[in-house]
């Protein structure tokens, strides 16, 4: 190898400024773990995330030279990760895909200029490739030689055995990372998969399904070195385990821990615990994002949420009691009406839930929703699974007659949203403008 110069990418997620970017923006933690393995291996590391760089890929890749790039995205951002896995094998470095949709779509990167791709969440099979164990023995990777791919199997990753992520680039950058108006905000991963079944989600099913948590004490020792006050734990699911939570507000008390917190949790799990979500505050929680999904019990029962309108009615109502801001998270489905649309408005004014977020259900590369409506697909380009694009027919509406009511829906969230004062470092303007013009131009 000429080299041991690395350079790990996480693409832009959009060239336009229709992508809520300097809303929410995400710290680069899976190249933080990488780049820690890396420096502790001899190697020289660098980061690029497209989300804050100004100097281009192109112009970064000359100024290094490096033997290996190593590029992670989502489904939105497969077409910039071949774009530059193509720039990259042409200036002769060695070529690596991985993160989320690489675990469920590999072989959408089985290409001539890319020579490797990582299928699960450990970073160990990375650090087995490098040092130059051979391809056979190596799990969750798919590989090539002479032209043609292997796919090793994947197994699930042990989070416990994975690195502390080494920060110095999120500390170079902390004017950008952000969680609406909590910046800087850091990340924090406490376990690997969802321990729930959601037919829409494939978060239950990543990690080969298998749910691995850290030890909760190896968190907050962690969470005790960051330097940064918002602390955003990216698990699927945080609130899961009472005793784990206990045990997590004790340690957080015990070591003075003064931070503002953000974290993903189930509605039913909020509304039977009132009491704990009390402490949680108290400890700094400040967001809570919930997957409300529905106004209507119906589509509850079709996600396979396991969950009811009882309960999300009441973990609103626990949550404001708390004082801990609730995101309700919410998704339009494709069998909706102008009147389902409206139904959602409603229940947002009615319940007094300040934060709201509406996605359109995007059926997943390479799942089981996919399959099932794949005779109505509209489109196959991966940049439309944002949950802002109708990637198959809806049913009961013309494909612009849907964007019209999902665009009114979002107005009147953002005009709600100003005049309650939140969300005041945005450009409510451009927004809304945004949004008034793509009803028009079918999601744009």
């Amino acid at each position: 190898m000429k080299n041991k110069r690395a350079l790990l990418v996480h693409p832009e997620i959009s060239r336009t400024k229709y992508n809520f970017a300097g809303i929410i923006d995400n710290e680069p933690l899976e190249l933080e773990y990488i780049y820690a393995m890396l420096k502790d291996m001899g190697w020289e590391p660098y980061i690029w995330d497209g989300q804050v760089e100004k100097q281009p890929f192109r112009s970064r890749l000359a100024e290094l030279s490096p033997a290996v790039v190593y590029i992670c995205g989502r489904t939105r951002q497969e077409g910039f990760m071949k774009e530059y896995a193509k720039a990259a094998k042409e200036s002769g470095a060695e070529t690596m895909i991985g993160g989320l949709h690489a675990q469920r779509c590999y072989s959408r990167f089985f290409t001539d200029y890319i020579d490797v791709v990582f299928t699960g969440f450990d970073v160990a099979p990375i650090r087995d490739h490098l040092r130059g164990d051979p391809s056979e023995s190596i799990s969750s990777m798919c590989w090539k030689k002479d032209g043609k791919w292997t796919v090793n199997k994947a197994v699930p990753a042990e989070i416990n055995d994975l690195p502390r992520p080494d920060r110095n680039y999120f500390y170079q950058h902390s004017d950008r990372y952000r969680y609406l108006e909590l910046l800087p905000a850091a990340h924090v991963r406490t376990s690997y998969c969802c321990p729930y079944k959601c037919s829409f989600c494939l978060r239950n099913i990543l990690n080969c399904g298998r749910y691995s948590v850290r030890d909760i004490a190896d968190v907050v020792d962690e969470i005790q070195g960051i330097e940064c006050e918002n602390i955003y734990i990216i698990d699927d699911d945080f609130l899961f385990g009472e005793e784990r939570l206990r045990e997590f507000i004790r340690l957080i008390r015990s070591k003075n821990i003064r931070k503002r917190f953000v974290c993903y949790g189930r509605a039913d799990f909020i509304a039977a615990h009132p009491d704990l979500m009390q402490e949680l505050k108290s400890i700094g929680f400040y967001y809570i994002l919930v997957g409300l999904e529905a106004a209507d019990e119906r589509y509850l029962e079709s996600y396979n949420k396991r969950s009811d309108m009882e309960a999300n009615v009441k973990a609103v109502s626990v949550l404001n009691e708390a004082g801990i801001n609730i995101m309700g998270m919410f998704i339009v489905d494709l069998d909706f009406t102008g009147k389902d649309f409206r139904r959602i408005w409603r229940w947002v004014k009615r319940y007094g839930l300040k934060h709201a977020a509406v996605s359109i259900f995007t059926p997943e590369m390479n799942s089981t929703a996919i399959r099932s409506c794949r005779d109505r697909l509209i489109t196959r380009d991966p940049a439309h699974w944002d949950y802002l694009h109708v990637v198959a027919r809806p049913e009961k509406l013309s494909v612009r007659g849907y964007y019209f009511y999902y665009h009114i829906l979002l107005i009147r969230l953002f005009l709600r949203a100003w005049r309650q004062g939140i969300y005041d470092f945005i450009d409510y303007g451009f927004f809304i403008k945004s949004f008034i013009n793509n009803m028009f131009r079918f999601g744009g």
